[in-house]
């Protein structure tokens, strides 16, 4: 039997970038989320989402959440039921099973403290979860010193620190990896992209043997019908890949390098490339919006404007930016 010729290797920045695509976004200790971890770890999901989202109920029994899920009950609703364990069972939570009471407030946290109930902070991300409560409580400005401190417990010691992931960012392993070739099939439809990649480490040989073979795999799995990206803003019409919302063509060249920092502003360790991974639909709850054919690139400032609104609120908002400023007199009416 022949051996599979192995795919020449991609810049090693591009390459980062692809694989990046797959982990969340970032976060820090003071939130309960984990930083920059794949899309396919423990959800935490917030107890109005479990109770409003049947859906969600449903998926959650089938187990479709790869490394489990954690619902998150805030102190104020819990403590109001007449019958907490009567309410729990009804809604299929066990308090330290696959459900945790998390403190985020100062007068939650002294109304009910978790001390007094003799209650752990939880440390696992699946099932028993080690105790019955998280919390991640700010600190304040109060006289008490001891009392004004930050309180971080449960997920905060071990790395990575966090409970789990956004319910919105969720993917399986399987989607992650659709998404990843998707995504560098969409480097390769960029006008320049093998003379970029040949300037970045491969040879030119390399970068058109490695862009055939994805093109060629990503259309075997179903993954490179170019109506559909068309139809999704990804690729223009001579099936070149195009930022989502400005809709200009996308170089190679921007996928590697640095966004221009003002002058007076430079952070000498930034990392943030022109090019940036895009949702067409946005991250939301209720929808699942890691998926191929709803991933593209586009520019770092598009991402910035767009940011969690999606791209047909921020035209309608853009658009009555410009009407507002052209009847003030401020851009030209023609």
């Amino acid at each position: 039997m022949t051996q599979k010729k192995r795919l020449p290797k991609l810049p090693q920045l591009l390459e980062r970038k692809i694989s990046k695509t797959g982990q969340t976004r970032g976060a820090d200790d003071d939130v309960i989320y984990q930083n920059r971890v794949g899309r396919n770890n423990t959800v935490l999901i917030p107890f109005h989402q479990w109770i409003q989202d049947g859906n969600l109920r449903k998926l959650a029994r089938e187990n479709i959440f790869e490394k489990g899920y954690i619902v998150l009950i805030p102190p104020s609703e819990y403590f109001s039921w007449e019958d907490p364990q009567k309410t729990l069972f009804e809604n299929a939570l066990v308090l330290g099973n696959n459900a945790l009471i998390f403190y985020e407030t100062r007068s939650d946290w002294d109304s009910h403290s978790p001390e007094m109930l003799k209650w752990k902070a939880a440390n696992c991300r699946q099932a028993p979860l080690g105790g019955e409560y998280v919390a991640r409580v700010p600190a304040t400005t109060a006289n008490d010193a001891e009392k004004a401190k930050k309180i971080n417990l449960g997920y905060a010691s071990q790395s990575p620190k966090g409970a789990g992931i956004r319910l919105y960012e969720y993917a399986n392993q399987a989607t992650i990896a659709a998404c990843r070739q998707q995504l560098e099939a969409e480097y390769w439809l960029c006008y320049d992209a093998v003379e970029v990649a040949s300037e970045n480490g491969m040879t030119k040989e390399d970068a058109l043997s490695r862009k055939e073979r994805i093109l060629k795999l990503c259309e075997e799995q179903g993954l490179l019908d170019y109506g559909r990206l068309m139809e999704m803003r990804i690729i223009n019409s001579q099936r070149h890949t195009i930022c989502p919302l400005c809709l200009k063509e996308l170089s190679g060249r921007e996928f590697l390098n640095r966004v221009k920092q003002p002058e007076g502003r430079e952070v000498p360790d930034l990392t943030v490339t022109q090019v940036n991974l895009f949702h067409i639909d946005e991250l939301k709850f209720g929808a699942f919006n890691h998926k191929p054919y709803n991933l593209g690139w586009g520019h770092h400032f598009c991402n910035v404007v767009v940011k969690d609104s999606g791209i047909a609120q921020t035209l309608t908002w853009m658009q009555s930016v410009l009407k507002t400023n052209k009847k003030a007199g401020f851009i030209d009416q023609d």
